[in-house]
């Protein structure tokens, strides 16, 4: 987490490289470093706080070298602090890196019993040193990275450089984005377009799985089963402040893909990843263990979020939770025990009637947790603790990435909640971190099942209404499902608890209602497999989103099977949102509306 930039220049690049890190500064950070090639030796500069810390010292020390590669990190293994700072470095390499590597404690123990020391706490460094020991084995650098690349579990982007190799840079992407820049004898690596909006504007996005070889004339691609593959370069318009569609044709697209970094990204900022507990970046003015009941208020996704979380307080701290839609909240008059806790959540920050909730809870005498994406909109300075989402700027009306993020950091409250009401157990906490830890990949797993979504919108675009069935956490997804089809599409469909369906929405299955059933491996998987035969023996077209085989279980006939990839149940509304959001989306460009702006619609809605 959570920058990269690398250059391969005519000059010297020490503070090309600042500056292209200063335009991703709206990611948030800790601390940064660069690592350019001195004579052919590696020599690195590294500072803790801000990038006027990192140019004060290369200042003071200028470096001449016109190869290397630039960081700025959020902490998430370790501390913030120099000595964790990007780039990571071996005697024969550095390396930048954003995302978790999930398998990094059974790497740093192999590697440590063939007798390397590692000098970090991160789990970034382990691949300095994987990549050091294939090397070590008579393998040239490319040939290390591709051999690295397959151990190593997680979503992430790297950028390599390499000692004594002036005209070499190396950058993989699973999960995260990396994108090349094409220059006039120079060649460029970012982890955003914007990032090298200073120094070109001809641009190729690495795919997923994709890594590339870069020298100052040219840049060879390979998938991740190491076949060469071409990639196109495109223009870009991405601006210093403008931000970019990447080569998505749509904003919505491009922050649908973007999820594994930014829960990432979100999870780091909530997560000791080298302890696997939950550490809060900031100080509570009250005690969990002391709180009768929470009170969550929100409007659109960012209630569904709530609903979601709803579940997660109750089982994992034993909190009792009363949730509302904000537009309605108040108007109940609801008595509130001075004392207790109230969470409003909102992308904005700016949503009039979550505002409204918030101030009525604060003269209730209620501590005031918000969990937004701005921190400095209105609902964040009227709080009196911010729980910050760090999606990044979401441009698409229908929010994706905000609502994801915003599950993250409900999920880490409520572990928080758990442990401090002594609802958890220190084990059970790894546990769950563990889960969240590798939702990040689990999320570029499910973001790879696109084809058969695209080719289901072709059916869906037919509808007239559609029914979304869940439970559990997937009841509020199923909501979510239903709320962005109605959204960018304009096709009615309505999320219903499947326990349900008999009291009500059972009449209107026939054959032409597709009915979405969000079916993860959880404990009421049976249940949910006895209403999908419901549905069956009716003639519904039956659209089945589980685990891989699942159609097979459930022996019905169906319109399409969408397979996620297999994981605890904890969790799994990560995951199964990536489907819901993607059926929206290709539903809506197979008809040709809007994506990101549908109509009616306001990305911030500040009026009642």
């Amino acid at each position: 987490m959570c920058g990269i930039v690398g250059i391969l220049g005519r000059e010297a690049i020490a503070f090309d490289l600042v500056e292209g890190l200063k335009r991703l500064e709206y990611r948030g950070y800790d601390s940064a470093g660069v690592a350019v090639l001195e004579g052919g030796e590696i020599t690195r500069v590294r500072a803790e706080g801000k990038l006027k810390n990192l140019e004060a010292k290369l200042r003071e020390a200028p470096l001449s070298g016109r190869a290397g590669i630039g960081h700025t990190r959020w902490a998430t293994h370790g501390k913030p602090t120099e000595n964790n700072a990007h780039p990571h470095a071996t005697e024969r390499l550095a390396v930048v890196h954003n995302g978790i590597i999930e398998n990094f404690r059974e790497l740093r123990e192999e590697l440590q019993a063939e007798g390397r020391v590692f000098a970090s706490e991160t789990d970034t460094e382990v691949v300095a040193h994987l990549v050091t020991a294939l090397m070590d084995k008579q393998m040239s650098a490319e040939e290390a990275v591709a051999a690295a690349l397959p151990r190593l579990h997680g979503a992430f982007a790297l950028g390599f450089v390499f000692r004594g190799e002036d005209n070499l840079l190396i950058g993989a992407r699973r999960g995260a984005p990396l994108a090349v820049g094409h220059g006039d004898g120079e060649m460029y690596l970012g982890s955003d377009a914007l990032a090298l909006a200073p120094f070109t504007d001809t641009i190729t996005y690495l795919e997923d799985g994709d890594w590339v070889v870069l020298n100052r004339a040219s840049a060879r691609y390979f998938n991740e089963k190491n076949q060469p593959v071409k990639r196109k370069a495109q223009k870009t318009q991405a601006g210093a402040f403008l931000v970019d569609k990447g080569n998505h044709r749509h904003f919505m697209a491009k922050e649908i893909h973007e999820q594994p970094e930014v829960i990432g990204r979100t999870l780091a900022h909530y997560i000791d990843m080298g302890t696997g507990e939950v550490r809060l970046p900031f100080g509570l003015p009250f005690d969990w263990a002391k709180v009768g009941r929470l009170s969550i208020s929100a409007c659109g996704t960012a209630y569904l979020a709530g609903q979601i979380g709803k579940y997660w307080f109750e089982r994992l701290a034993r909190l009792p939770v009363e949730i509302d839609i904000a537009s309605e909240f108040r108007y109940r008059e609801a008595p509130m025990t001075p004392g207790d806790v109230m969470l409003v959540i909102s992308q904005s920050g700016e949503t009039a009637d979550t505002l409204a909730a918030l101030r009525y809870a604060k003269d209730q005498k209620q501590h005031v947790m918000s969990v937004v994406n701005v921190p400095t909109s209105t609902i964040a300075r009227e709080s009196h603790v911010v729980a910050g989402t760090l999606a990044g700027p979401e441009i698409g009306v229908a929010s994706t990435k905000a609502f994801t993020c915003q599950l993250t950091v409900l999920a880490c409250l409520a572990i928080a909640a758990g442990r401090a009401r002594g609802v958890l157990s220190g084990r059970r906490e790894k546990e769950l971190v563990t889960q969240l830890i590798a939702i990040p990949g689990l999320v570029a797993e499910a973001l790879k099942h696109e084809a058969p979504i695209e080719a289901l919108a072709r059916e869906l675009s037919k509808a007239t209404d559609v029914l979304y069935l869940g439970r559990g956490t997937s009841f509020p997804l199923a909501m979510e499902g239903a709320l962005k089809l109605k959204e960018i599409s304009y096709i009615h469909a309505e999320g219903y608890a499947a326990g349900e369906l008999k009291h009500g929405p059972i009449a209107l299955i026939d054959e032409t209602m597709p009915v979405i059933v969000m079916a993860p491996r959880d404990p009421w998987f049976e249940k949910t497999v006895s209403n999908v035969q419901e549905v069956a023996a009716r003639g519904g077209a039956i659209v089945l989103i589980g685990p891989e085989g699942v159609g097979r279980e459930v022996a019905v006939d169906t319109l399409a099977e969408i397979a996620m990839p297999e994981m605890a149940p904890d969790f799994s509304a990560f995951v199964y949102a990536i489907p819901a959001q993607l059926i929206a989306y290709h539903t809506a460009v197979v008809m040709g509306k809007d994506v990101d702006q549908p109509r009616n619609l306001a990305k911030s809605v500040t009026v009642e």
